[in-house]
């Protein structure tokens, strides 16, 4: 299977996307098997699931200074702080501001719920390696299933924070997939992932592609985490500039009812790493 679309060419798999013709294809099958069968997904006769009711609103995009509706026509730089509470509408913003052209095929690499993308029209293949959240494409992004050069844009958010319990409002492992473990060997952290993902956002972008990740710092075994310097020093390994940073701002942090003294400041912020794989930024 993370072979099959990687002879396609782009239109190949943008009209796929568009038809809904993604389909899951029995070992030994090529691409051409997949033609013709329907709607079908990698994942298995699962529909895709959006969220019927924001699917088909028209997105009210903010401005992140003055939030007030945007004119698309005028040009406006990036605040390097967005308040907003939902990653759909940031996430625009992004995909409006960073890519050369506007982005013609779209991976999410982690896409879960979709909630990225409610309210969206973009072209968005959603990866994930848990059928269960019926992704177009049911794979490892350690291991993506299309050829090289073959997509403009990435979007990552891996898991942040290893045995994350219950806070007070949120239940934080069933919404995010926060439950996962990382052993003592790893570091209790999820760094050890990166380089491969990083690998394979550069192999299937195009150049002057971009990769948006959303990552966290935390504290875990007594110790600060920092999850966005180990995420950026995989990426400039794997070839990519690092080319921007936007702090999003929680309503309120992530806390786990274990600890009742806190000997480290409440983490109430993640942050959107904007990568190009390009050795520019601009």
């Amino acid at each position: 299977m993370s072979k099959l679309y990687e002879d396609l060419s782009n239109d190949d798999l943008i009209d796929l996307l568009v038809s809904g013709s993604l389909v899951l294809v029995p070992p030994g099958s090529t691409h051409k098997d997949a033609f013709g069968r329907g709607s079908s997904s990698l994942a298995g006769h699962l529909p895709v699931h959006q969220d019927a009711v924001v699917a088909r609103q028209q997105a009210r995009r903010l401005d992140l200074v003055s939030n007030e509706p945007q004119d698309d026509a005028r040009y406006r730089p990036l605040d390097s702080v967005w308040y907003g509470e939902e990653d759909a509408d940031l996430i625009e913003q992004l995909l409006r501001f960073y890519p050369r052209s506007p982005p013609r095929l779209i991976l999410d690499a982690t896409v879960n719920g979709r909630r990225f993308w409610r309210g969206s029209s973009r072209p968005v293949i959603g990866l994930d390696i848990d059928r269960r959240h019926s992704p177009e494409v049911c794979a490892d992004n350690t291991a993506i299933p299309f050829r090289a050069a073959s997509l403009d844009v990435v979007v990552y958010d891996p898991p942040h924070i290893p045995n994350q319990g219950r806070d007070r409002s949120k239940d934080f492992n069933t919404r995010f997939g926060l439950g996962a473990r990382s052993p003592k060997e790893n570091g209790y952290t999820f760094a050890h992932t990166y380089p491969a993902f990083m690998a394979e956002a550069w192999r299937v972008l195009i150049d002057e592609g971009v990769l948006l990740c959303k990552i966290t710092d935390y504290v875990h075994n007594h110790r600060y985490q920092w999850a966005h310097v180990d995420l950026i020093e995989a990426g400039r390994s794997a070839g990519f500039t690092a080319c921007d940073c936007i702090i999003k701002v929680r309503k309120g942090p992530i806390i786990d009812p274990k600890w009742k003294t806190a000997h480290h400041t409440r983490r109430q912020h993640c942050y959107w790493i904007v990568f190009r794989k390009s050795s520019r930024c601009e």
